[in-house]
């Protein structure tokens, strides 16, 4: 059985859904999910279909044919996907190593429709995380006087392993504009969700200082504005004034792994849209 995602995005009109799901019946197709959702401020329609075929399904034939009797007169932004089309992520890391392994052991347990060709790494410390996963690892120095010619390493490395997107799995440098405009809406950043309020290198001690009740953690786009890019998941958790610093720093992790796992499992499940620096999430 051949299976597509379709994505699809355009200015709202009727007839959209008839269309698509029309088309899909003409070649021979069965729909077995479908969502859609309008966007009435700005007059956008959004749409997710899964769908079925026989083996005589031809995707490239699918897409000429959608392009031409539906996304053109439409004005569609769209995206096909295959099964066979299993995104390749990159990793990027510092010396934080609790996402890394969170991703890791869902990778090793098939958890994830994904490949992994490289972990990349501006410190050697977690190498033998990788090693032990049997992945490689690139050990890339970051500092002031040497960032465009790491960068340029990165994205030598990116380009050569194919890779489709990038998590920064608590990777302590920020992203330039060049590798963003490579990867526009394909890095996937975790941080606390304590911004603006508490910055710095310590946020859970200022929080602490403040009696905080909730911390949380959101997974989220990179865009040149630091830390302001479309948000993919979130989620918090409650402390008290019985709660340590300790405590909540340990709680912050476990907030990231997941928050970092779930972003990324809709990530690579295509079930994300981004426009005008929000997302639509699809269930």
């Amino acid at each position: 059985m051949n299976s597509i995602t379709l994505l699809i995005h355009c200015p709202d009109s009727k007839g959209i859904i008839a269309g698509v799901t029309g088309f899909i019946l003409k070649h021979s197709g069965n729909i077995v999910y479908n969502d859609q959702f309008v966007d009435r401020e700005n007059g956008v329609f959004f749409m997710r279909t899964e769908a079925e075929f026989g083996d005589d399904f031809n995707s490239e034939v699918f897409r000429a044919d959608f392009s031409k009797t539906l996304a053109i007169p439409y004005e569609m932004h769209w995206q096909c996907h295959t099964r066979e089309d299993k995104p390749r992520m990159a990793v990027f890391v510092s010396k934080y190593d609790h996402c890394l392994y969170d991703i890791l052991s869902r990778y090793h347990s098939g958890e994830w429709n994904v490949e992994i060709p490289l972990i990349i790494s501006n410190h050697p410390d977690l190498e033998k995380a990788a090693l032990n996963f049997d992945i490689p690892y690139y050990y890339i120095p970051v500092n002031a006087s040497n960032k465009k010619e790491a960068e340029a390493r990165q994205l030598e490395l990116l380009r050569a392993f194919r890779i489709d997107f990038i998590v920064l799995a608590r990777y302590m440098q920020i992203v330039s504009e060049k590798l963003i405009e490579e990867f526009p809406n394909r890095i996937i950043n975790i941080h606390h969700s304590f911004l603006p309020a508490f910055v710095g290198a310590k946020p859970y001690h200022s929080a602490f200082k403040r009696g905080v009740k909730i911390i949380g953690a959101t997974s989220h786009y990179v865009t040149e504005d630091l830390d302001a890019g479309p948000i993919i998941e979130q989620d918090v958790t409650r402390v008290t004034h019985a709660h340590s610093v300790k405590d909540l720093v340990s709680k912050g992790k476990d907030l990231e792994k997941i928050v970092l796992s779930r972003g990324i499992r809709l990530h690579i499940e295509r079930k994300t849209m981004v426009f005008n620096n929000k997302t639509i999430i699809f269930s």
